[in-house]
C-alpha cells in the first residue's frame, strides 16, 4: 500500500521546513532589518556579525533549502501535483585557522532531511526523476570527512563517511544543475543503478585522492565500502561502519579544464566494483560490475559588452555493466544561457535532451514473464528521453525560483509499460540559509 506521505499532493507543509532550517541557523531571524534582507547572501544573514566572526576564526556554517513541486499536465499515470523538500545543514572547521597551525587540514560535517511525494513514480511511472530531491525521505548523516594536501600542495586526500558522487562522476562547474531532473542535475543515473556508486545524500566509507599534474589537468582515484543493505535504509541513518559490506568500488577520473576567455570542463572516468551481482535474466552471478563515462561543459560563446553573458554546450555519455544493470546507457546534450538578459547577471535559462537505454536482457525478461501469463508486451521503443527547458530567475542573492517544463517520451520505457507521453510542469525553490 503506498505510504499516506506518497499520496499528498502539492499542497506542502513548506512553512515548518524552512523555519527548521533557519532558526537551526540562527534563533534570531525574526529581528532581521528587513531594508537588509534583499541584499544579504543568506536568508538569515550574519547573525549580528556572528557568523563573520565564526568564519574568520575558521567555522563556517551553511544550510541550503530545496522545494520541487511538480504537476503531470498530460498524459503518464494520472493528473496531479507532487511536492518534495530537500534542507542541508553543515559546519566546516577549517583547523589552519582554529589551531594556527599550517596544512591542519579540513573536517566537514553535515546533516540533510527529506520530505515529500515522488512525481515520478506516483503520477507519470518513469525512471528517470522528475524531482532531483525526491528519494531518502529522512534525516541522516550526509558527511563527515578530514581533507589535507599531502606530501606536496599538489596531492590532496580526503577520507571519511561521505557521498562519492559530491567529487566523482559530476561537473565541477554546476551547469547541470539548472535543470530540475535527476538525470541531467548530479551523475548519470546509470553508475548507481549498475553499482555500488552512491550520490549524495547516501554516504558510505571512503578515500580518495586528487593530483594536480598542472593548473589545468587533474586525476581523482577513490576507493568506497560497498553496503547495499545500508542504501537509502532510515535505521542506518547516523551509522557510519557498514552492516554488510559486498566490496568496494573504485572510480578512476581524469579532469582537464580550459581557464581562458571560453572556460570549458572535461571528465573522463570509469570504475569497478568489485561485488557479486546476478546476471540479469540467470540465476548466475558475476564477480565485479563496472562502466565508464565522458563529461563535457564547454562556454562556446560570450558576449563582448556584457560581461557574465555566455552560452555554454554541455554532453554526457555514460555507459554501465550489460551483464547486472538494469540501465546500461545515458546520453544527453543541451545548452544554458548565462544572463540571458543584461538586467538579470544571474539568471539562466536552459535546455537539455536525455536518453537513457534499458539493458536489453531486461526487456527480455519482461517479455518473457509477460507471455507465461497470457499477456501482450507493448509495442516499445528501446529508450525513455526527457527535454527539459528551465529558467532560473535570481530573486535575491539567497533566493532562485525555477519555473520548469519536461517531457517524458516513453516513460514505461523500464518498467515494460504502456504508459503515454506525459507533459510535465514544475517549479523549483532554492533557498541559502
Amino acid at each position: 500500500m503506498p505510504s499516506p506521505l506518497r499520496n499528498r499532493c502539492a499542497t506542502p507543509h513548506l512553512l515548518p521546513g524552512l523555519l527548521l532550517g533557519a532558526c537551526c541557523l540562527n534563533p534570531s531571524l525574526a529581528l532581521a532589518d528587513d531594508a537588509d534582507l534583499l541584499d544579504r547572501p543568506t536568508l538569515s544573514g550574519d547573525w549580528g556579525g556572528l557568523r563573520r566572526e565564526l568564519d574568520t576564526k575558521g567555522i563556517r556554517f551553511t544550510g541550503d533549502y530545496s522545494g520541487e513541486t511538480v504537476y503531470n499536465a498530460d498524459g503518464g499515470k494520472r493528473r496531479s501535483a507532487r511536492y518534495s523538500q530537500n534542507i542541508k545543514l553543515g559546519v566546516r572547521f577549517d583547523l589552519d585557522r582554529l589551531y594556527a597551525a599550517d596544512n591542519a587540514g579540513v573536517v566537514q560535517l553535515t546533516i540533510n532531511d527529506r520530505r515529500g511525494g515522488d512525481g515520478s513514480g506516483d503520477l507519470i511511472g518513469n525512471r528517470l526523476p522528475v524531482q532531483e530531491n525526491y528519494g531518502g525521505l529522512y534525516t541522516r548523516l550526509t558527511e563527515l570527512s578530514y581533507e589535507r594536501t599531502l606530501f606536496t600542495p599538489d596531492l590532496d586526500v580526503k577520507l571519511g563517511y561521505m557521498a562519492m558522487g559530491n567529487d566523482l562522476g559530476g561537473l565541477d562547474s554546476g551547469i547541470l544543475c539548472n535543470f530540475m531532473n535527476a538525470g541531467f542535475c548530479g551523475h548519470p543515473l546509470d553508475m548507481s543503478g549498475g553499482s555500488g556508486w552512491t550520490n549524495y545524500p547516501n554516504a558510505r566509507l571512503g578515500v580518495g585522492l586528487k593530483y594536480n599534474f598542472t593548473p589545468a589537468w587533474q586525476l581523482r582515484v577513490a576507493a568506497f565500502n560497498v553496503d547495499p543493505e545500508s542504501n537509502g535504509n532510515s535505521s542506518r541513518a547516523w551509522h557510519l561502519t557498514p552492516k554488510h559490506t559486498t566490496g568496494t568500488v573504485v572510480p578512476v577520473e581524469l579532469v582537464y579544464k580550459r581557464f581562458d576567455d571560453l572556460p570549458g570542463e572535461y571528465k573522463l572516468g570509469w570504475y569497478y566494483d568489485s561485488s557479486e551481482a546476478k546476471r540479469i535474466g540467470s540465476n548466475e552471478t558475476v564477480s565485479g560490475r563496472g562502466g565508464h563515462y565522458l563529461l563535457a561543459d564547454q562556454a562556446v560563446w560570450h558576449a563582448q559588452d556584457l560581461p557574465g553573458q555566455s552560452l555554454h554546450l554541455f554532453g554526457q555519455a555514460a555507459v554501465a555493466s550489460s551483464a547486472a544493470s538494469p540501465f546500461t546507457k545515458w546520453y544527453s546534450v543541451g545548452v544554458v544561457l548565462q544572463q540571458p538578459f543584461a538586467s538579470r547577471p544571474r539568471d539562466t535559462l536552459a535546455l537539455g535532451f536525455g536518453r537513457a537505454v534499458p539493458n536489453p536482457r531486461s526487456r527480455e525478461v519482461q517479455e518473457q514473464t509477460a507471455q507465461a501469463n497470457g499477456q501482450d508486451f507493448p509495442n516499445l521503443d528501446n529508450a525513455e528521453r526527457l527535454v527539459e527547458l528551465s529558467y532560473g530567475f535570481q530573486a535575491t542573492p539567497w533566493l532562485l525560483l525555477r519555473p520548469d517544463l519536461q517531457y517524458i517520451l516513453e516513460p514505461g520505457a523500464f518498467s515494460g509499460q504502456d504508459i503515454s507521453n506525459a507533459l510535465v510542469l514544475g517549479l523549483q525553490v532554492k533557498m541559502s540559509l
